[in-house]
């Protein structure tokens, strides 16, 4: 009875630790928010889109800079691109908690940061050194400073071992390579950049068109494009000259998402989204779905693969596909496949000898209906939905279900 009981409690401590594993995660902008003198730090992680970079990464460390020591770094009035630079200079791509810091051996490591992983840093100088001085005293500067360090550490404010660790220092590293003048998206030209690799029939096609505008709109608050390659947009040109002047710019817009997604995030989320076609009843979505390093966009229509990238760097990017995306809003969706015929049975009978040199009947035409033709109204939703839809969440369901069953296990070993 002791082993039975032994072995329920571990059936019970194995379930709930599957639980919490699934919902394990970081948000430094709700640890911040939880201490007010870190308020403005907190805002500019936000503001330049920072924030969520850090909560993608498994293992981190934060310097934070309380409201008084971000105040020589807001009298410089950066640009806000030159801001994110700077304040990814405080964020470290290992982790560092108190006891690590106090413990460091030889005295000093040299520790890379995110300004270093964006590939603008040049030399060493997106790295920054980490000394425990005498007294028990640890005190950073960057790899390329010359001079006294310029910042200490003052205390520990999070830590959550070995995933995140944010720490307080008194000041703001200096770092000219991370305050010197960056353009702005913005300043970017879209078309251009699309019309350099491989997507100019889309950029010029998008330059006649008012969707131009709505992409411009969006980049500074974050942008994704989709951009089909020239061949696939070239056969789709017929079609496209086919709708209206309202659905040409929809279309153009389907190719557009509100939001920065980087490669990374895109191979590793699927689901639904929405793109800047949205409007209310009209959805204008498709569904991301993953299978290793292959990234596709599926609408209700078309399945499309990401072939390429162009830009991905906060807060634009811009990938290429090997098909246009086509909303079930515009076009009809692709019919449901007819069943498999059911196998011949082994011995003929007098009916199947008679019947079987008879022509099989002509099979539907494809010219009816087909899938890519403009649609005469909205598709019902419930028409196509396939068990890779609700992949991440038959995924959860699975686990939920392996810990409520092992919990049930054990409660019956136990009575």
């Amino acid at each position: 009875m002791q082993l039975l009981s032994s072995a329920a409690a571990a059936a019970v401590g194995f379930s709930l630790a599957l639980l919490l594993c699934a919902t394990e995660a970081h948000d430094i902008t709700r640890i911040l928010a939880k201490h007010p003198q870190f308020s403005t730090f907190n805002h500019y992680l936000t503001t330049t889109h920072l924030a969520n970079e850090i909560n993608r990464r498994q293992t981190i460390t934060v310097f934070a800079v309380d409201n008084a020591g971000m105040s020589d770094l807001l009298s410089k009035h950066l640009s806000i691109y030159a801001m994110k630079n700077v304040l990814s200079f405080h964020v470290l791509l290992d982790y560092f908690g108190a006891k690590k810091l106090h413990q460091i051996t030889n005295g000093t490591a040299l520790a890379a940061t995110m300004f270093q992983a964006t590939g603008s840093a040049s030399g060493s100088s997106g790295f920054v050194n980490i000394t425990n001085v005498k007294g028990g005293k640890v005190v950073f500067s960057p790899a390329d400073y010359d001079g006294p360090p310029p910042a200490k550490f003052v205390k520990s404010v999070e830590e959550i071992p070995y995933n995140i660790s944010v720490i307080q220092i008194s000041t703001i590293l200096p770092s000219a390579e991370a305050e010197a003048p960056t353009p702005g998206p913005s300043q970017m030209n879209l078309t251009s950049l699309m019309s350099a690799h491989g997507c100019k029939v889309f950029a010029e096609t998008l330059l006649a068109s008012p969707a131009e505008k709505t992409f411009e709109d969006n980049v500074d608050g974050g942008l994704t494009i989709f951009c089909p390659g020239d061949d696939a947009m070239k056969n789709f040109l017929p079609k496209f000259k086919n709708l209206t002047a309202e659905g040409k710019q929809s279309l153009l817009e389907y190719h557009g998402v509100p939001i920065y997604q980087s490669i990374s995030s895109l191979k590793s989320n699927n689901g639904v989204m929405n793109t800047l076609a949205t409007d209310g009843a009209k959805k204008y979505d498709f569904t991301v779905q993953n299978n290793g390093e292959d990234v596709t966009l599926k609408t209700k229509v078309v399945t499309a693969k990401i072939t390429g990238t162009l830009v991905d760097e906060q807060p634009l990017a811009i990938f290429s596909l090997d098909k246009v995306l086509l909303p079930k809003e515009l076009f009809k969706a692709a019919p449901t496949p007819a069943p498999a015929p059911a196998p011949e049975a082994d011995a003929e009978s007098p009916k199947h000898s008679k019947d079987k040199h008879k022509s099989p009947p002509a099979p539907e035409s494809s010219a009816d209906s087909p899938a890519d033709s403009p649609a005469d109204g909205p598709s019902d939703d419930s028409a196509d939905s396939t068990a890779d839809d609700n992949g991440a969440v038959r995924y959860n369901a699975g686990a939920s279900l392996t810990a409520v069953f092992s919990i049930w296990f054990a409660f019956e070993l136990l009575m």
